[in-house]
């Protein structure tokens, strides 16, 4: 397949990024440009700041700029879904709007493309930057994810990937909410291949990942690809009540058998905080299963769209 027979789209999430869309879109008319066709889809998250301005006077100058943008902020994977779902290209390649994605890689991804891969997806080297507390927070990260999950996602791995159009359109039938996108990626199958890369430093604003965000993705991650926490409970319940049950005799044959009986209320009062901890532990991860279907059963869409110019 030749430059002229197909067409590229490019898919970017942003959030308060308004000091980085020109510096981006200039990155990438200097890549694209090779090719015959393509378009550059900017999502626009329910930017509080001047993001959603830039992208009409960006959009207005150049045809390939175009835009959605959301009513409210409804999180960088369902801005992700909404851009696929409005992508036209016969390969698709999502990226972050902060210049971290290299956009020079995109040539190194339409050419495995091109080769006959479905997904080429892209593994972040580890940046010698960052701090202690960084590092240690992706690996737990991952770790956790591959150890709870039926699904092994790749140390660095980021939404930061080419798709065939095969694959999008799979992915437009797909009604998950909430979405794990690098979870679901792998789940699909079909021919994948990963590249690695260095990310660039952030040229304007901050991250918008903080710790808790953190959290609560890989939370989605385990809960939405696997069952295992809940096996884990119901193993640590048996566990718990077998010990609980030994208990009770040897407390039964101590007061009947023995005339030591000494009353340790520091024990008992630290045996049940723990049981009761686990036993809160237990009903949190029941809870966030039951939530999803909660969530699910609702049927409300992933997004709503303001404004778009496509």
């Amino acid at each position: 397949m030749n430059n002229s027979k197909f067409r590229v789209s490019v898919v970017i999430p942003i959030f308060n990024e308004e000091g980085n869309v020109a510096k981006i879109v200039d990155a990438l008319y200097e890549i694209l440009n090779r090719y015959s066709d393509f378009e550059i889809l900017f999502v626009n998250d329910g930017s509080t700041d001047g993001t959603l301005q830039v992208l009409r006077a960006i959009s207005s100058e150049k045809n390939q700029i175009k835009y959605l943008s959301f009513s409210r902020n409804f999180g960088h994977q369902n801005a992700l879904k909404a851009g696929l779902d409005n992508a036209e290209g016969d390969c698709i390649i999502s990226m972050d709007g902060d210049l971290q994605h290299p956009p020079h890689l995109i040539p190194s991804l339409i050419e495995k493309w091109l080769e006959g891969y479905d997904v080429v997806y892209t593994l972040r080297k580890e940046d010698p930057r960052l701090g202690f507390f960084k590092r240690w927070s992706a690996n737990l990260f991952y770790k956790t994810i591959n150890s709870l999950s039926d699904i092994s996602i790749e140390k660095g791995s980021a939404d930061f990937r080419l798709i065939s159009k095969a694959v999008n359109e799979v992915i437009r039938t797909l009604p998950e909410n909430p979405i794990f996108f690098r979870g679901m990626i792998k789940w699909l199958g079909f021919k994948q291949i990963g590249i690695e890369y260095m990310p660039e430093e952030r040229l304007w604003g901050k991250s918008k990942y903080s710790l808790s965000k953190m959290f609560k993705f890989a939370i989605i991650g385990v809960t939405g690809f696997s069952i295992k926490p809940l096996h884990l409970s119901t193993l640590i319940g048996s566990f718990l009540s077998f010990f609980s049950f030994c208990y009770g005799l040897y407390a039964i044959a101590a007061y009947f058998f023995s005339n030591a009986t000494v009353s340790g209320w520091t024990s008992i009062l630290a045996l049940i905080a723990f049981i009761g901890g686990v036993q809160l532990l237990m009903m949190g991860i029941i809870g966030e299963y039951l939530g999803k279907l909660f969530i699910a059963s609702k049927q409300r869409p992933q997004y709503i769209i303001a404004e778009k110019k496509l």
